[in-house]
């Protein structure tokens, strides 16, 4: 059998077979187009032996095999002893050189995927390896590959190694710059010490130690892992490999990042600025390199920006950032009856800051339908929506909260901006939102989700679907709506009806969506019990966690955490095979039904991850970053005496001791440092390189 090791920007295969130790580990370096693979080869026999090793890849390059592959051209090319291969069919593209290499002579090779795999067409078993060689051909194929094998004599008691790079680069001049640096095993070992460096850089910044381990594990590890790796820098996973920007995701998903690198959440909201249009709405999706994407009816997706934005600069003190000059994109609007524009779209003549980037984006988002709430469009949050307001009449509960929110922050950027005119309106706006929604959608128990364009709602008690959906009752309370008894009530019912404890399901709306006379988009197509469909949505049930941590209640805040952690449905190898899913990677949503209730759905590409890691440290431990100083407001669940937080700041550390001693659920900080008492909870990094011994202690 295989002992397989993951580890934050690497994996390692380890296997005693065939009278030999073998061991592959498979990385990306920093700030190279390579992938690499570095095997290594022992023989512990007193005998020699020869082999061949093989490394195998089908050329895709582009979106679909069938459009693709007959403009894929191969070949080898001698001066990097590299097969080569590329596809000029595609604009963005074109020139551009995909190549395999190896850090060895090739003993064989071919391009021909069908004369690799054979007639039975099967990778357990190809018929290239049951050859002597494999055939050579390596241009004209009707199925491109790519088949580099190498020869290996191994002495008695020896160890070979040999590794494979699979790159591309922008032309045939860089794939042989590449090919030369990265078949060299030195600069290999070199690149993985520096992912893992790189890694730990990126993972060490907030430490934590509680009395729970599973915790612990993935807070310092896997929960920002999956954002970094998944969502950021690949932005894929294997239920959805796209590699697409969405507007609202990746800005999501940098709220994670505020501690470790603020650099990047800075860079990449300027970006998001720039895939703005000069009324205000953005894109909702685009594909790098030149940035193609589409125009749509999103209604949510253009305030992102301004939270993103209030958030960046609250926490890190950056009001530069506000004055910075960014483009406009321009483009006729979408009209009535077109719902959405796939394009090419360009930069106008427009541009102007960051700052007025969000006012476009409030000016243009923030709708008023019949009931004094933003319009839906076609989806807010939840795109399966999408035609519950798709003639413009459907208004969204839970935008009216998201926007309410947005608007008190753009109110003090605008402050720091000197503007009180535009502070005045908007601080007056966000009061108006949170009044028309406790006005028009408190159904007794909880808030409404939305009203659908023939003015009934979704979300009540009278529906005989979805009768309740989560995030309008935790945005009420995360959005600080105007009746928190109200608010309280609403979480509460969430819970009491959509929090499963015996399944560990925290369920996004019940009762699911059947097919029947109103149609609210295509979450009805789901099986009911399926993703957004009445599963666990687990990006929804973070903020859930989060709006329970607001209101002080920490046992739920932490039950919530505990819940949705993957490890604990991991715990027995009969749990793991039913999850079927990685223990130490959040999966997007949760089947709710049976055969499959409690399977794992969609794996790593969710921004649940982001935010689960943000109830963790945020929501439960309480720390928080304002001005780039800490605040201190832990919410421990009260079997916890105790718990440790160690932050890297940019020039100084902070070891952080949160002490419970009364075991309480919320209570009264009091810090010392250095062993003296300091008045109120929030504190500077030092200056200086050191670090400095907190104590923050939860009394009555």
């Amino acid at each position: 059998g295989y002992q397989i090791l993951h580890q934050a920007g690497a994996t390692t295969w380890l296997r005693h077979a065939e009278g030999l130790k073998q061991e592959l580990t498979v990385f990306v370096p920093p700030e190279a187009p390579v992938k690499l693979a570095l095997f290594k080869l022992t023989n512990p026999s007193d005998r020699g032996r020869r082999l061949t090793v093989t490394y195998y890849a089908e050329w895709l390059l582009g979106a679909l095999a069938s459009t693709a592959q007959p403009h894929v051209v191969c070949g080898f090319d001698a001066p990097s002893q590299a097969l080569i291969a590329r596809n000029d069919w595609g604009a963005e593209f074109a020139g551009r050189t995909a190549f395999l290499a190896a850090s060895r002579p090739p003993h064989s090779l071919t391009g021909d995927r069908a004369s690799f795999l054979g007639r039975q067409q099967d990778p357990s078993q190809p018929a290239g390896l049951l050859a002597w060689s494999l055939d050579g051909v390596l241009d004209k194929v009707a199925e491109p590959a790519a088949a580099f094998q190498v020869h290996i004599d191994l002495a008695p008691g020896a160890t070979e190694e040999v590794a494979f790079v699979l790159g591309e680069g922008k032309d045939l001049a860089q794939v042989r710059h590449l090919a030369a640096h990265w078949t060299q095993l030195d600069f290999i070992k070199q690149g993985l010490a520096d992912n893992q460096r790189q890694w730990q850089a990126r993972l060490n910044t907030v430490q934590v130690t509680t009395p729970d381990p599973a915790f612990d594990l993935m807070v310092n590890r896997w929960l920002l892992n999956q954002n970094i790796a998944s969502r950021i820098l690949a932005r894929a996973g294997f239920q959805q490999a796209g590699g697409a920007f969405g507007f609202r995701d990746q800005l999501q998903d940098m709220m994670a990042l505020l501690f470790s690198d603020p650099k990047r959440v800075r860079a990449h909201i300027l970006t998001c600025a720039g895939r703005q249009f000069e009324e205000g709405d953005v894109l909702h999706w685009w594909h790098p390199p030149l940035g193609r994407g589409v125009k749509t009816h999103f209604s949510d997706d253009l305030l992102w920006l301004v939270y993103a934005t209030g958030r960046y600069v609250k926490a890190t003190g950056d009001v530069s950032i506000l004055t910075e000059p960014v483009p406009f994109l321009s483009a006729p609007p979408l009209a009535d009856d077109e719902p959405d524009r796939y394009s090419l779209f360009e930069h106008g003549d427009e541009t102007d800051t960051l700052f007025e980037h969000c006012r476009r984006a409030l000016n243009h988002g923030v709708t008023k339908g019949v009931h004094g709430l933003p319009l839906m469009g076609s989806g807010d949050w939840n795109d399966g929506m999408d035609r519950v307001g798709s003639k413009g009449r459907g208004e969204s509960v839970w935008l009216a909260w998201f926007a309410a929110d947005c608007a008190d922050r753009f109110a003090e950027l605008a402050l720091l901006m000197s503007r009180p005119d535009l502070h005045d309106y908007w601080h007056h706006r966000a009061e108006e939102l949170r009044q028309a929604a406790d006005n028009t959608a408190w159904d007794g128990s909880w808030y409404l989700r939305a009203f659908a364009d023939d003015g009934l709602p979704w979300g009540s008690k009278e529906n005989k679907q979805c009768q309740i959906d989560s995030i309008s009752q935790s945005w009420s309370v995360l959005a600080k709506g105007l009746t928190a008894e109200r608010a309280r009530m609403g979480l509460n019912s969430a819970t009491e009806h959509l929090v499963d404890r015996p399944t560990r399901l925290i369920r996004l709306l019940t009762p699911p969506f059947t097919q029947g006379a109103r149609d609210p988009g295509y979450i009805a197509a789901y099986p009911p019990g399926v993703r957004e469909n009445g599963g666990q949505y687990t990006h929804a049930a973070a903020w859930l966690g989060l709006a329970h941590a607001q209101l002080g209640n920490s046992e739920l805040a932490y039950e919530i955490f505990d819940l949705i952690n993957p490890i604990r449905r991991s715990a027995s190898a009969e749990d793991a095979w039913h999850y079927r899913a990685e223990p130490y990677v959040l999966a997007a949503d949760i089947r709710g039904v049976e055969p499959h209730l409690g399977e794992a759905g969609w794996s790593w590409y969710t921004g649940a991850a982001g935010w689960t890691w943000q109830l963790a440290v945020e929501g439960i431990l309480g720390i928080t970053l304002q001005q780039g100083e800490v605040c201190i407001a832990p919410r421990l669940p009260a079997h916890w005496q105790h718990a440790h937080v160690h932050i890297k700041g940019p020039k100084g550390s902070l070891h952080i001791q949160i002490s419970n001693p009364q075991q309480l659920a919320k209570g009264e900080v009091s810090l010392t440092v250095q062993g003296k008492p300091i008045p109120g909870t929030r504190l500077a990094f030092p200056d200086d390189g050191t670090e400095l011994m907190v104590t923050a202690v939860i009394g009555r």
